[in-house]
């Protein structure tokens, strides 16, 4: 397994590129160099700003009543202490001077090894890499690390477990010398004994010293820290089993491994002791085959995430601070052509950096893969995913995106991007993960924009609300009162615009946006990226102008259709505080998704009656919610500005829709109209 050539060739990428793509490309690697080192900050200060004892609570195992690490009795004793007896061992020279610095220097210590596994990490990229990706590689290595879950869950217990990966990186892409390398390596296995995977890893690659110098490694300090720390070492060996138990219930949802999904399916006993046996075994076995493969085929990078991703499966106990080796996966290559390209990193990204809420919805059917989403990303990694192997012809070159032809535009610097328009259909997992956090992002974001209904929020989107109602009544457009009453008179018109209120909202634009995924794929991107920007600008207007709506104005007499009777003496209005922002009205997304609905249909409908009701869909909409009591009609006008905006903002990035139409998919692919000239006829 020798070291692989990190890099790319010194000129490569950019040598012979005009001036002005050169400085581009230092401009943005000195900004991501800058995001990398204000998300350092921030982790910093989200540490330090902690109330003291809330934080570094694993770290605080050390500090006794007599100095760092001064502790009578068993390290085991805490149950915040989960690491090696070696752990324990290497930390004692820490003294009662270092005691009120620990927090600090820890804390900052942790950073700088987190900034060396970026940069070792990024020059272990298998190649060909050009110097553009070289160039761009490291900050954005670092930048990853630290939005990751385990770097912060680490960085907020005072956990050691980025330490094991560092030095499993340092032997296999920095030392010289198989015994150097062996010896890193039996260090990490000392501290975290899974890392002992690495050693077939070495030896069936033809690394044999290597191989025995880690198991050598191992064994010299777990029996150094045996003849040092002998209650200790018998506690973690032999009552726990190499830590097994230590550190909280096995089941837990942190521990994220075969044994605690096991458990938390609700098997125990024998039955579950010999299926984790198994299953880990089939794991390790088939892991460690692809790892050995993916060595040999020069990709060691690839090769020590998926030996991690077999270690992360068969611990009996993996924490949260533990995974990291997922993240390092995201390096292979999955897909054959260039769109695919994306969705494994993506997935690994995002299941490393968001809390499962984000990623999946709270369902009952969903619960086992809630709980487990770590752990099947390592599986995935470990076992499944098809990474290509640096022979294959799609390796370098992908089957292209097809893009349209420049358009013509009335303006010179429009379009934005020099990419042009795609023909080509998103890929269908890469775009249901991006709408599902897009809009968990957008409940997240909605949900906060007014601080909540406290008294001060409360009294900021009245005052919103009387400011608003001041200007319709100078318009003449003041109906909402009116409307409501003379809707509340005739229950079947009630109802019905109650149910269209609740069940239109969602199903339409996702329905439009399934057909046009379908049917028109070229459409269905300018369609999404225009509804896209229009979600984000109202979420700047739900955060600058948080609004009452008429329901809820005191005094106000306006009838809530849908929920009910509001209580104006309690600020938080019942439940409903819990499942949504109220005061997020300026600008209506429920009229504005509708308008963008209609436009849609509008555009690209064939037929009459198709355009006539998707005019009617925002017409319905706009009544219902003046109706129902829940917007003015200003929100309406808001939510159509923003609409408006975003198909400006479309047209700004992107340049103009596509007119030409694209053959569907499984179609024969010849020149594609909008391509090359004009179709004969």
């Amino acid at each position: 397994m020798a070291n692989v050539e990190h890099g790319g060739r010194p000129g490569e990428g950019l040598v012979g590129a005009p001036e002005t793509v050169r400085a581009r490309v230092r401009a943005l690697r000195v900004g991501l160099w800058a995001v990398a080192a204000v998300l350092a900050v921030r982790q910093l200060a989200a540490v330090l700003s902690t109330p003291k004892a809330e934080r570094l609570t694993d770290l605080e195992t050390w500090v006794g009543p007599h100095g760092v690490l001064h502790v009578k009795g068993s390290l085991y004793d805490s149950t915040r202490f989960t690491g090696t007896p070696f752990g324990g061992l290497v930390l004692k020279p820490l003294t009662r001077s270092a005691e009120q610095a620990l927090g600090w220097g820890w804390t900052f210590g942790t950073l700088l090894l987190v900034v060396a596994l970026g940069l070792i990490a990024a020059r272990a990229l298998p190649p060909p890499v050009s110097r553009r990706t070289s160039l761009l590689a490291a900050p954005v290595a670092v930048s990853l690390l630290m939005l990751s879950l385990p770097v912060r869950n680490a960085l907020y217990l005072g956990q050691t477990s980025i330490i094991p990966v560092l030095f499993v990186l340092l032997g296999c892409f920095v030392v010289r010398g198989e015994r150097l390398c062996g010896v890193l390596i039996g260090l990490a296995a000392a501290l975290q004994p899974t890392v002992l995977l690495f050693a077939p890893l070495l030896w069936f690659t033809g690394r044999r010293r290597a191989a025995t110098a880690t198991g050598v490694t191992f064994a010299a300090l777990t029996a150094l820290a045996w003849g040092a720390m002998p209650h200790d070492s018998t506690t973690y060996w032999v009552h726990h089993l190499a830590g097994v138990g230590l550190g909280g219930s096995a089941d837990d949802l942190a521990n994220q491994s075969l044994h605690g999904a096991l458990l938390r399916l609700g098997l125990t006993g024998p039955l579950e002791v010999g299926l984790f046996l198994a299953l880990g075994a089939a794991v390790a076995f088939l892991g460690l085959r692809r790892a050995v493969r993916y060595a040999r085929d020069g990709q060691l990078l690839l090769a020590v995430a998926v030996t991690g991703c077999v270690a992360v499966a068969v611990s009996p106990t993996t924490w949260q601070h533990q995974v990291l080796w997922v993240l390092l996966a995201l390096v292979g290559r999955v897909g054959r052509k260039a769109s695919d390209r994306y969705v494994w990193p993506v997935a690994v990204v995002l299941v490393m950096t968001l809390p499962v809420p984000m990623l999946l919805p709270d369902m009952p059917v969903l619960e086992p893969v809630r709980d487990n989403v770590v752990l099947i990303a390592a599986l995935a990694a470990a076992t499944a995913v098809p990474f290509l192997s640096r022979t294959s012809a799609y390796y370098r070159a992908p089957v292209p995106t097809r893009h349209a032809a420049p358009a013509p535009t009335r303006w010179r610097r429009i379009p934005l991007s020099a990419s042009g328009r795609i023909l080509t259909r998103p890929n269908l997992l890469l775009e249901l993960l991006l709408i599902r956090v897009g809009y968990s992002a957008y409940q997240q974001v909605r949900l906060a924009a007014t601080g909540g209904t406290n008294s001060g929020g409360r009294a900021t989107a009245e005052h919103h609300g009387r400011q608003v109602l001041s200007v319709e009544r100078f318009l003449h457009l003041d109906i909402e009162r009116w409307v409501n009453h003379a809707v509340v008179q005739v229950p079947g018109l009630r109802d019905f615009f109650d149910f269209y209120y609740q069940s239109f909202h969602f199903g339409v634009p996702l329905t439009i946006l399934a057909v046009l995924y379908v049917r028109r794929p070229a459409d269905h991107r300018w369609a999404r990226s225009a509804l896209g920007f229009a979600t984000l600008l109202a979420l700047v207007g739900f955060w600058l102008y948080p609004l009452a709506p008429p329901r809820l104005m005191p005094g106000l007499g306006v009838i809530d259709t849908v929920h009910g009777v509001q209580d104006f003496s309690k600020p938080d209005y019942g439940t409903l505080t819990e499942l949504t922002n109220q005061y997020a009205a300026m600008p209506s997304l429920h009229f504005g998704w509708s308008l963008w609905c209609g436009i849609v249909i509008v555009v690209l409908a064939p037929r009459w009656w198709m355009k006539a009701l998707g005019l009617l869909h925002p017409l319905l909409t706009v009544s219902s919610i003046v109706a129902t009591g829940n917007h003015w009609v200003l929100d309406a006008v808001g939510g159509a500005a923003v609409v408006a905006a975003g198909f400006g903002l479309t047209y700004l990035v992107s340049g103009p829709r596509v007119r030409a139409a694209v053959a569907p998919a499984g179609a024969a692919v010849g020149r594609p109209v909008g391509v090359a000239g004009r179709t004969p006829g």
